[in-house]
Order: C-alpha cells, then sequence, then structure tokens
C-alpha cells in the first residue's frame, strides 16, 4: 500500500506540471521543472528523477506517479 503522506497531487496545465501547494513553504501554484512527458516516465516507478522546487530550493526524489498524485521517497505531509 502507497503511503499517502509521500504523496503530492499535481495538475497538468497547457504542458506544464503544477502542485497546488508546496509542502516545505506553502506557496500556492508551484510550476515544478518537469515536462508532462517525465510524469508519464515515473508512472509505473521504472525511473526516478529528483526535483527542486523553485519556490524555496527544497529536493524531492520522486519515484512513481499516476494520473492524480506523484509519489516520493518520504513523507511530504503530516498525517497517518
Amino acid at each position: 500500500m502507497i503511503p499517502f503522506r509521500n504523496t503530492l497531487p499535481y495538475d497538468i496545465v497547457m504542458k506544464d506540471v503544477y502542485v497546488p501547494e508546496c509542502p516545505f513553504c506553502g506557496r500556492s501554484q508551484v510550476l515544478l521543472p518537469l515536462k508532462p512527458e517525465e510524469v508519464l516516465e515515473l508512472r509505473g516507478g521504472a525511473c526516478k528523477r529528483a526535483v527542486v522546487l523553485p519556490c524555496c530550493g527544497s529536493r524531492v526524489r520522486l519515484v512513481d506517479a499516476d494520473g492524480d498524485y506523484l509519489l516520493a521517497d518520504r513523507p511530504l505531509r503530516a498525517g497517518k
């Protein structure tokens, strides 16, 4: 079972990948340095990718993705 606390919701808008809120600094609508094609490559866990959030410089290692969430190798949100 995938731990929900390691997930980050995302949206693709006009070939840009956004997260609604940065899990570290709280800034809204953060543009990720990812292309939609790279999100597709993450699906199934075939590859991993390190991403630096441009708002605060925090680094996240993405290990998987689905149609709604990116999965990181560490917790990104508080909770269960």
